[in-house]
Parts: C-alpha cells; structure tokens; sequence
C-alpha cells in the first residue's frame, strides 16, 4: 500500500527497548488497529509499525480522510493500554533517545543533560526527532545529530 509523503505521522517511544516478543505482540495489536481505525465512521488509510525495539508509529494518508480529534483519541486511548498491559511508558516527553554506536538508548532529561555535561553525547550525536508530522519528516528528520535538532535549543548551553 502506497502512503502519501504527507500522511500525518505520531512517534511513541517507549521509556526500554521492547523484547522481540513484546515486539511481535504489539505489532499485532497495532496492525489490527490500524485496520479499524476510522474517523467519523469513514476508514482511515492508516498503518503502524515498531521501529528498533522502542518507537511505536502510527500513519494516516489523509488523502482518502482526514483524522479528526475523535479518531486521534482513539488512538490515544489505545496507546494508554498498551502502556498498561505491556508495563512500558509511550508519553514521556522528557525520556531522550539518542543513538550509541548501533544501539538505541534513552534517558530521562536529567541523566541526558548528565552525558552532554561529560560530553558522552556531543553535537553529532544521532538524536531522535519524535515532533516530526508526516511520513517525509520522518525518513529526513526524526534520526537527526544534535546539533539539528530541537534538543539544541533545550541543551545548547551543555554541547560541545
């Protein structure tokens, strides 16, 4: 199926990277609800997938309908049980995921500022952009250094 670079895009990060079978379960869960999910009774062109064990990812190509504030609920609502029923937190805005050689990892904001404060994570640190809205911000913008991100506005004091 073929989405428009414009569909709308929402990045979950959950606060520890996700066992290969909670991978699988949540795809599952995903998958299924991407294929109900609709807005104001008309189907939504939507899927979902898990990047790297840890980013949720839901896409709508409002093409075919747009995603209203109820449909976005639902999709909220449904991100809250999967919070609960697989233990993990989706909606920390303050747990930071950056890149360590080929491996993903997060921190909460403190520790963050702790590793840019030893120079741990520096400027070309590969940084993960979980603002970005449609489906090309996301191939372009979501795995970004540092120093091109909205971090740098949060932390640019403490970057080497």
């Amino acid at each position: 199926m073929q989405f428009s670079e414009n569909s709308r895009v929402w990045v979950y990060q959950s606060d520890k990277k996700l066992t290969d079978e909670q991978v699988q379960q949540i795809q599952q869960h995903l998958s299924r609800f991407a294929a109900e999910w609709t807005a104001h009774n008309h189907q939504l062109k939507a899927k979902a997938e898990i990047r790297y064990n840890r980013f949720l990812i839901l896409v709508v190509d409002e093409t075919q309908a747009g995603a209203s504030g109820c449909s976005i609920d639902k999709s909220v609502h449904f991100m809250q049980q999967l919070e609960q029923e697989f233990n993990i937190s989706l909606f920390d805005r303050f747990n930071l995921a950056y890149r360590e050689a080929d491996e993903v990892l997060s921190l909460p904001r403190h520790d963050f500022e702790e590793l840019l404060k030893l120079g741990t994570i520096t400027s070309h640190t590969i940084v993960f952009n979980n603002l970005v809205q449609t489906l090309t911000e996301l191939e372009t913008k979501w795995e970004v250094p540092f120093k091109d991100s909205w971090h740098i506005k949060l932390f640019g004091n403490l970057v080497s």
